[in-house]
């Protein structure tokens, strides 16, 4: 998903709330000229909250509902706008305190959920990567977002929350393009270790790692931005500039169904270990 299509995702959300307060104001019968007096609104405004031009504040979905006689739809219908305003956040303005804060903040996410299922184009997945390698990782970003540089701290963090592996009653579904294991990510040895971690990875019970070789044909299972699906309650995107948060269900479907595309490609077991001995080879 480009930047693009994702701020196009947000904008489709804004369409169907939109849509939501036009089927209320026609249940009410009212029109949009008569909602707009009722709530001092230039007569426009009505046309832009149902077209998702304009995104209702809380005042304007309180005050749409009550012209409406369905003050009963006031609280999910704001929780649903403040739901699209944190969909698409910008790397810039999450990271503007320091990478330590982003790493703590997905914490109670990762403490809720039960089944994780990760797929990445880009690197390792965060729970699966070794200190080193974290350090890199983050080190480039501070470098290229030019974020407060807390890199230290941030990776202790990190490898913190990487506890949750080892918590009962959940399960873990990692895939990864082959590419990302020889992608080199801070210096030959930081990789070695890292893939060499990875291979020790597989023995946990509670985690599926499997890897998508270079060369397989790819059928329906199209390489894609990395994601994260967290039980059936959200999806978060890695988008070049921004962190982009699903949680409408059917866009939520639309992701489980890719990844079970990308899943049945993938190898597990030993012959994903032999790919994974195979990138270490080629560091020498």
């Amino acid at each position: 998903m480009t930047p693009s299509s994702s701020s196009s995702s947000v904008q489709q959300a804004r369409e169907a709330l939109g849509k939501r307060l036009r089927e209320i104001r026609k249940e009410s019968g009212l029109t949009a000229r008569a909602v707009a007096a009722a709530a001092g609104w230039h007569e426009s405004k009505s046309s832009r909250l149902e077209s998702g031009k304009t995104p209702p504040s809380d005042a304007d979905i309180r005050a749409w509902t009550c012209i409406c006689n369905a003050e009963d739809q006031t609280a999910d219908l704001i929780a649903t706008a403040r739901g699209i305003d944190g969909m698409y956040i910008e790397w810039r303005r999450l990271e503007s305190t320091g990478l330590k804060r982003v790493q703590e903040s997905v914490l109670p996410l990762f403490e809720r959920t039960h089944r994780f299922r990760f797929y990445q184009s880009w690197v390792i997945p965060g729970l699966l990567q070794t200190q080193d390698y974290t350090r890199a990782v983050l080190n480039t970003v501070v470098s290229l977002r030019h974020t407060p540089d807390d890199t230290e701290d941030a990776v202790a963090a990190r490898m913190d929350r990487q506890r949750v592996l080892h918590i009962g009653g959940r399960r873990f579904a990692f895939l990864m393009e082959e590419w990302v294991l020889r992608t080199i990510i801070g210096d030959h040895a930081t990789m070695v270790r890292q893939l060499g971690h990875l291979i020790g990875m597989t023995a946990i019970p509670a985690v599926s790692l499997g890897v998508l070789p270079m060369g397989t044909v790819r059928g329906n299972a199209w390489p894609t931005e990395s994601f994260a699906i967290y039980d059936e309650a959200q999806v978060s995107v890695e988008l070049v500039s921004a962190n982009l948060t699903v949680k409408q269900p059917r866009e939520i479907a639309e992701y489980a169904k890719t990844f079970s595309a990308l899943a049945g490609i993938a190898v597990y077991g030993a012959p994903a270990r032999k790919v994974i001995a195979s990138a270490i080879d080629t560091l020498g």
